[in-house]
């Protein structure tokens, strides 16, 4: 069992699959000059499975696959289907942007993964292009549709708000739950990846989101499941629920359960620390095991983050 020095229990794991995206979204595409990884820098899949397995017979339960855009991964569903078939890996998720859905969500889905987030900072077609560098709001949007369709549960949809950008539209985000059975989550923004664009002046806190969203109607608090970092909520006529994470003004260090793996194969203790430990020496030349690695990495999480900036931008961390 993989229990850290504090006492919190680690049983979900994140891996970046890769560090490349189609989108250019202005809180993580923080450094023009920044190079994508090399091929044999990355993680193989029969190196991801093999960090994966031992994750679980340490006891982990709980993996999400992330990026970059995990959907660029060539055959990324190869790789879905030989996670889910792990023994103790009861949950696998992915995040993603949204825009390879159509194509893939039926393969991944078949492939074994039970349930996705949908990144969505706006529902603004000009103010979509001008965040994310590319014109594909409709395509995005769709996939939400898609992904209920395919039966994807929950299907979760993960907004970044940013103060100046689109606090303007907190509501009408948040109203996609009254018709669609979906969770739709305002994450405070966040310094990832020495981010010009972050400034303090740029927060909006879950404090002044929920004020806003009580303004509509009340919000009454979902305890059903409290296994991540998200304070749910839901409005009493609505079919989906509205999730509220703060890492910045309530941090929920005390009750992180999550290591992450980076796309070039280094184990993160924690999301706002550069200690890593890698990997590749364990996988590709014997040095070391990976539970000694594990057992590392719970002596290097920190009883909580003091908002450093990373030396590593989002996409190669894992978002």
């Amino acid at each position: 069992m993989l229990v850290d020095h504090l006492g919190r229990k680690i049983e979900y794991l994140r891996i970046s699959v890769t560090d490349r995206c189609n989108f250019k979204c202005i809180y993580c595409y923080t450094n023009q000059n920044w190079k994508w990884l090399p091929h044999e820098e990355i993680l193989r899949f029969e190196e991801i499975e093999k960090i994966a397995r031992v994750f679980a017979k340490l006891g982990g339960k709980r993996i999400r696959l992330t990026g970059g855009e995990p959907l660029l991964r060539r055959n990324i569903e190869t790789l879905i289907e030989k996670l889910s078939q792990i023994p103790g890996i009861i949950d696998l998720s992915l995040t993603t942007n949204g825009f390879f859905l159509e194509e893939l969500g039926e393969k991944l889905k078949k492939a074994g993964l039970k349930r996705i987030n949908i990144s969505l900072d706006t529902l603004n077609k000009e103010k979509f292009e001008k965040i994310t560098g590319i014109s594909a709001f409709e395509k995005v949007f769709k996939s939400i549709d898609l992904a209920l369709d395919l039966g994807f549960d929950p299907v979760k949809i993960n907004t970044v708000v940013i103060k100046g950008f689109n606090e303007d539209e907190i509501l009408e985000l948040a109203k996609l739950t009254l018709e669609k059975p979906i969770e739709v989550r305002f994450i405070e923004f966040m310094p990832i990846g020495k981010n010009s664009l972050w400034d303090e002046k740029h927060i909006i806190t879950v404090g002044e989101i929920k004020a806003i969203l009580e303004r509509f109607s009340e919000l009454i608090p979902d305890f059903s499941f409290g296994g991540g970092p998200a304070k749910i909520f839901k409005w009493k006529f609505a079919k989906g629920k509205i999730g509220l994470i703060s890492p910045i003004s309530e941090h929920f260090c005390h009750k992180c359960n999550r290591l992450r793996i980076t796309t070039d194969g280094r184990l993160r203790p924690c999301l706002f620390s550069d200690n890593e430990i890698n990997l590749k020496p364990i996988l590709r030349e014997g040095k070391g095991t990976l539970e000694e690695a594990f057992f590392l990495a719970l002596k290097l999480k920190p009883a909580k983050h003091n908002l450093n900036f990373t030396l590593r931008p989002m996409r190669a961390i894992g978002g």
